[in-house]
């Protein structure tokens, strides 16, 4: 077996780790990369990490040549180039745009997020901002409105970089948000969930 000839960057809680985690296991390219875990939050940064990621952020990928990629878009991008299987990023056309924007979609709800889960839990009780939650849950309730109305035939079409997205974003919201009850108000995105939920690649790659 070959040595890994990649490192990334990353925390198993991370839904943008987690990403990157899924299209490896789906392309088979696992192997080609090592692992190498860093703990971070806003406020106690990683000397490792900066010194390859000057933004600090987790995933970062430091290739063979010793460049590094980051955030998890360019990453995934890059990594769906190197395998030979069928792309999960449609290379070009109004298809590429669409799953691209799908993909953006549930980025925004794992910022949203991420914000709720650094505001409810980092922040001292007394300082924390009401509406600075309420503000992230609208979004996360607006952007899982748009995929019950508009997207479950899509997501349901195939197992691409849309589909990864979302369903990295629904499973970070039962890590972390379990309270917001988003399957109540999605019974379509919930019934897709929860037969996508047991691929390998997710399943391999749920945090704990």
């Amino acid at each position: 077996m070959s040595m890994p000839s990649m490192t990334l960057f990353y925390s198993p809680t991370s839904p943008f780790v987690r990403k990157v985690m899924v299209l490896l296991h789906e392309t088979g390219q696992l192997g080609r990369v090592a692992l190498q875990e860093v703990q971070l939050s806003p406020t106690s940064p990683s000397a490792a990490l900066n010194a390859h990621n000057p933004a600090g952020k987790i995933p970062a990928l430091l290739l063979a040549d010793g460049s590094v990629l980051y955030d998890s878009r360019v990453i995934l991008d890059y990594l769906d180039q190197q395998h030979v299987g069928e792309p999960l990023i449609p290379p070009s056309g109004g298809a590429r745009w669409r799953r691209l924007s799908l993909a953006a979609l549930a980025d925004a709800i794992l910022d949203a997020a991420v914000l709720m889960r650094y505001e409810s839990f980092l922040r001292p009780a007394d300082k924390r901002w009401p509406e600075w939650l309420e503000a992230q849950q609208a979004k996360i309730e607006r952007a899982l409105a748009q995929l019950e109305a508009e997207a479950i035939a899509e997501l349901a079409s195939r197992f691409d970089i849309a589909a990864i997205g979302v369903a990295c974003a629904l499973g970070y919201l039962d890590l972390r948000q379990p309270e917001l009850g988003w399957r109540q108000r999605c019974p379509q995105l919930a019934a897709w969930y929860a037969e996508v939920s047991q691929r390998p690649s997710l399943q391999a790659t749920e945090p704990v």
